[in-house]
């Protein structure tokens, strides 16, 4: 069974309020992107996981993929199962790749071994993966609270639109990150901000981190002013970074943008659903 694991932006992010358990409460959109990486799993005599493409930190064991198998062989005694994981989506760019790929292990367990798991018995065990890995179940555009599990339906559509993904060599620390954020209730919530025009979300659907990741990143912040000075009608951190985009609301300004733009990882036209 073959898989496309994809990415996600985040449209603005709010981080409201630090939670007993360590985490923080935060409001974001959550909006998938055709940017996909491979995901294969096939029964076998022994469950390893082969990967292949970008790099990715950390040991086979500690994959979020095997994370996943694990989960499911917990509570269903799954067979063993051979995972071969090809990576297109950078880590550490604030894309949710992992998070993605982790899901998508979810998705592909349950219909290779029919074990008629709902969506949201899905949802349920992605949650205890990671924070955005519910998202990745439904793979609809969703506004997210909590730690980023509790997600609502919403309207809003990039449709149309074109995007460009700039991702330079830097490493942001996500925990640093947090460090820098004094969360606070915000002015107006996301959810009102994200329904106006997509023109009119500049200087309003706001990332905390960037303030913080910018200051210790100024190449981030160049890049964000860039986008702008060619033409972006939107341009914003993903996460905690370190992928910078742009939304450009014509296909010839985005094309001009990519050729005048290093580090671009990604460019492509948006449509409703991936």
């Amino acid at each position: 069974m073959v898989l496309f694991p994809h990415a996600k932006i985040n449209i603005g992010l709010q981080v409201v309020a630090r939670r007993p358990d360590g985490f923080h409460d935060i409001n974001t959109l959550f909006y998938p992107l055709p940017l996909c990486d491979v995901l294969e799993l096939i029964p076998a005599e022994k469950t390893a996981l082969h990967l292949t493409g970008l790099p990715v930190d950390g040991t086979a064991g500690d994959n979020l993929c095997m994370k996943a198998y694990r989960i499911l062989q917990h509570d269903y005694k799954l067979p063993p199962v051979a995972i071969h994981l090809h990576k297109v989506i950078p880590t550490g760019g604030g894309l949710g790749g992992g998070s993605s790929d982790a899901s998508h292990t979810l998705l592909a367990l349950n219909k290779l071994f029919a074990l008629q798991c709902s969506e949201q018995q899905l949802m349920d065990y992605a949650a205890r993966l990671g924070s955005d890995c519910a998202f990745f179940i439904r793979s609809k555009p969703a506004l997210a609270e909590g730690r980023g599990e509790i997600l609502h339906p919403t309207e809003v559509s990039l449709q149309g639109y074109c995007i460009l993904l700039v991702k330079p060599p830097a490493q942001v620390c996500t925990a640093e990150a947090y460090a820098n954020i004094i969360p606070q209730q915000p002015a107006q919530p996301l959810q009102t901000l994200v329904n106006l025009p997509v023109a009119e979300w500049r200087g309003k659907v706001c990332n905390d981190f960037e303030t913080g990741v910018f200051a210790q990143h100024p190449e981030l912040a160049a890049i964000k002013a860039a986008l702008y000075d060619k033409g972006a009608i939107y341009a914003a951190m993903s996460g905690s970074g370190a992928t910078v985009f742009g939304l450009f609301s014509d296909e010839n300004t985005a094309q001009q943008a990519r050729r005048a733009t290093n580090h671009v990882i990604f460019a492509a036209k948006l449509f409703l659903h991936y």
